[in-house]
């Protein structure tokens, strides 16, 4: 059967409804396509790549042209679940203009159907020009990845009077600029979903609690495949890392034992032509 792909009004319209939302990660074809094929609602094809495939220290080395390869190949496994681009450290952080070509890259090179970025107050014309493109845009609150340094680690916002002032703002004026949907990252729950109940458009929780219009979780969490570092908000659904590595060491173990391969694992050839080749070139030594 024909899968349908979903969009931004599909999107709006789960949430008027009532129905979580369910988003993953994803940075390559294969892994795209068992999430769309698991009934998956959206994939962020997250900068989180520079860390957990590329091995960084955090996302700030995940550049455009790395992006943007992602991106295509994750489109090319999406028949049914929208896919998202995470603009990268740099890609919007200048000019209105190189934002809009930036965002446009990932429509029409990687295909895909919407883009994401740490958007600010500061970046809220950026938002509503992308938008004015016909671009679908996610916004974005709460903790903001690509500013670790400034705001000093991987820290929960909104646990003070003035950050959780800066969420609702920032949260109000994403939806104002036309951002279909907005992702709360390490926001309390009692916050995110107060602001779940005050806005108009679905609110997407990465440690933002339950009370969001749906949830995200970074894939390579989900199957325990990146144990560099693990916050609070992730749950390790299986141990990929674990069963890799014996996998691994029973291959070793085996082509070390002369137990791999075996006659399934090899293609014949006929006498003749081996007896052909060794009256030409000579026996083997």
């Amino acid at each position: 059967m024909e899968q349908k792909k979903l969009t931004v009004l599909d999107i709006q319209a789960m949430r008027e409804k009532g129905q979580p939302l369910t988003m993953l990660t994803a940075y390559d074809y294969p892994v795209a396509k068992q999430i769309n094929d698991a009934g998956i609602d959206m994939i962020l094809v997250g900068d989180s790549a520079a860390m957990v495939v590329h091995g960084h220290p955090n996302t700030l080395n995940a550049t455009m042209d790395m992006m943007v390869l992602h991106c295509a190949a994750v489109a090319r496994g999406c028949a049914r679940t929208m896919v998202v681009a995470d603009m990268p450290f740099g890609s919007f952080q200048y000019g209105i203009e190189e934002t809009m070509r930036n965002a446009a890259r990932f429509v029409t090179e990687a295909k895909v159907d919407a883009v994401k970025f740490e958007a600010t107050p500061h970046h809220i014309e950026k938002t509503k020009a992308i938008v004015q493109m016909g671009i679908a845009v996610m916004g974005h609150v709460g903790l903001h990845p690509q500013a670790v340094g400034a705001l000093g680690g991987l820290k929960a916002q909104g646990r003070t009077i003035e950050t959780a002032r800066k969420v609702m703002t920032e949260a109000l004026a994403l939806q104002d600029a036309g951002a279909f949907a907005i992702i709360f990252e390490a926001v309390p729950a009692k916050l995110a979903a107060y602001i779940t109940k005050k806005l108009r458009v679905p609110t997407i929780s990465i440690g933002g609690g339950p009370g969001c219009s749906g949830q995200l979780l970074v894939t390579y969490d989900v199957l325990g495949m990146f144990d560099t570092f693990t916050p609070k908000f992730a749950k390790k659904y299986a141990n990929f890392n674990k069963s890799m590595n014996e996998t691994f060491v029973q291959y070793r173990q085996e082509v070390l034992d002369g137990k791999f391969p075996t006659e399934e694992h090899v293609y014949g050839v006929s006498d003749e032509v081996m007896d052909a080749i060794v009256k030409e070139f000579g026996k083997a030594d």
